[in-house]
């Protein structure tokens, strides 16, 4: 894989809380438009990573991250702010936390704070991210309802409809099925794999079947330890490392 085919590039990413180290030499690139999995037992440093790559790790008390992460070739901590970062890589957390604002408010929250006034223009994108996170037909008509009343299934596709209002270039998902049903994880797989014409996704999940069916390729994490990254095919198939093996064969973890 040439570094042209790289939209973010990880190189000797290192973090730690304290004195505890989470991440250990990672070194990683991502390619433009796949969907990257990214799996390991808990405390392997999977949300650390989503976290450093849009820098909400910067939020984080105590936090110390060494090693470089780089958008399109440049590094996320020169050049921009880290609101325009954001808007880039979008991160969409486990467990959907709405705004106190109605629905239409939810999605049209961060075009706004992007300078976006126009009313047609915030109009389009409202429907537009509704849209691509299989929600509009279900809401359409109660847009100023309280984005809190909806089901929990709703409510994280609307935290997918946020994340995708900025229009991201790198959608990050943590755990995004952990508290909704089949039903609803099924429709936002549908959605991430149309998606990634658009763009690319980079998905923390635990469930191993999930990783399977839906990424190009896998990166496990052991203990903060990058052990390998690569086609998610082959991972599973046998063809990884005794430990990746070890893992997807459901002998620990």
């Amino acid at each position: 894989m040439t570094a042209p085919d790289h939209i973010l590039t990880v190189d000797g990413l290192k973090v730690s809380y304290g004195t505890q180290v989470v991440l250990r030499e990672v070194n990683l690139g991502v390619v433009r438009h796949e969907i990257l999995a990214v799996i390991g037992p808990a405390q392997s440093g999977k949300t650390t990573l989503l976290r450093c790559l849009n820098r909400t790790i910067d939020l984080i008390q105590g936090a110390r991250v060494d090693g470089a992460v780089a958008l399109n070739g440049q590094c996320i901590r020169s050049g921009g702010t880290v609101e325009d970062l954001r808007r880039r890589i979008g991160l969409v957390a486990p467990l959907p936390v709405g705004l106190p604002l109605s629905i239409y408010d939810n999605v049209a929250f961060a075009p706004r704070c992007a300078g976006i006034r126009n009313q047609a223009e915030l109009d389009h994108r409202v429907e537009q991210a509704l849209r691509r996170a299989a929600l509009w037909d279900e809401v359409k008509d109660r847009l100023g309802q309280l984005g809190t009343r909806l089901s929990g299934g709703q409510q994280q596709r609307l935290a997918l409809a946020r994340a995708l209002s900025h229009r991201p270039q790198v959608l990050c998902l943590d755990e995004f099925s952990i508290a909704i049903d089949p039903v609803t994880t099924m429709r936002i797989e549908e959605i991430l794999r149309e998606l990634r014409s658009e763009l690319t996704v980079v998905l923390v999940t635990n469930l191993l079947a999930q990783a399977r069916r839906l990424s190009d390729r896998t990166l496990f994490l052991l203990a903060g330890e990058q052990v390998e990254v690569g086609p998610t095919a082959v991972l599973f198939g046998g063809g990884g490392t005794e430990r990746t093996r070890a893992y997807v064969e459901g002998r620990f973890g």
